[in-house]
């Protein structure tokens, strides 16, 4: 079992710090201001781990497939949660100085690594050109009714949406966007549907509260005016020539 670190005082964690940057070149320069800005804060008892700790928490998220909750990376790295939250804000913030092209990201719950919004065009065109089978419109509709209607039933996605959507909901679950969440108390007791991690992870959303309000995409109340009129003069013409 590894060795376990007590905590420092606020000198001996500058001290620590310091004495790796010197001796060993495993931490860069913007160290020391990292070390006195976690020391300044009196809520977190800072623990210093050894600089192999820093490539091990890289490794670990470098092969998840999914983010990795804090309590299972300070459980595995044996420190503290506030350590590890430290530790990744300071190598987020490290690649960012470096001009990184990823990064290390809050998501789900977790920690993950990912691409910075900066290179988003290069990731798009790398997906668009054939990496990743893309849902059918018919599945991307059927998701968002999901995401902001769950939990929700098949029948009641079906009515919204006026086709039946069996097929695409069992495409959903296969992909791993939606899953069944409850039961409903009704006559039946339908399976209600409610989207997964995985949903959150490949939008880049830490919870469903992220997700764009609806009322960005509903048109303005003149437009529907207008829409109105043109349906009903358009009605009335035909009206005429059928006369």
């Amino acid at each position: 079992m590894a060795e376990r670190f007590e905590p420092f005082s606020h000198d001996e964690t500058f001290n620590a710090i310091a004495a790796q940057v010197e001796s060993q070149q495993s931490l860069p320069d913007s160290a020391k201001g990292f070390a006195e800005e976690i020391s300044g804060d009196p809520e977190i008892d800072f623990v210093a781990p050894p600089s192999e700790v820093g490539a091990a928490l890289e490794a670990i998220l470098m092969v998840a497939e999914q983010p990795v909750e804090v309590g299972l990376l300070a459980q595995i790295l044996e420190i503290s949660t506030e350590t590890v939250v430290s530790l990744c804000s300071y190598l987020a913030d490290s690649y960012e100085d470096e001009g990184r092209g990823f990064t290390i990201a809050s998501i789900a719950g977790g920690y993950r690594y990912q691409t910075v919004e900066a290179q988003s065009p290069y990731v798009e065109r790398f997906i668009l050109e054939g990496q990743m089978t893309r849902l059918s419109s018919a599945a991307l509709e059927t998701l968002a009714i999901v995401a902001y209607k769950q939990p929700i039933s098949r029948a009641q996605i079906t009515a919204i949406r006026g086709v039946n959507v069996d097929g695409v909901v069992r495409t959903l679950q296969q992909r791993g966007y939606i899953n069944e969440v409850a039961r409903d108390s009704g006559p039946g007791s339908a399976g209600l549907y409610g989207t997964t991690p995985r949903f959150l992870e490949r939008l880049g959303l830490n919870t469903l509260e992220e997700l764009p309000s609806l009322g960005e995409f509903v048109p303005e109340s003149e437009i529907f005016e207008t829409l109105e009129l043109a349906l009903r003069n358009s009605s009335e013409d035909e009206s005429g020539i059928a006369e």
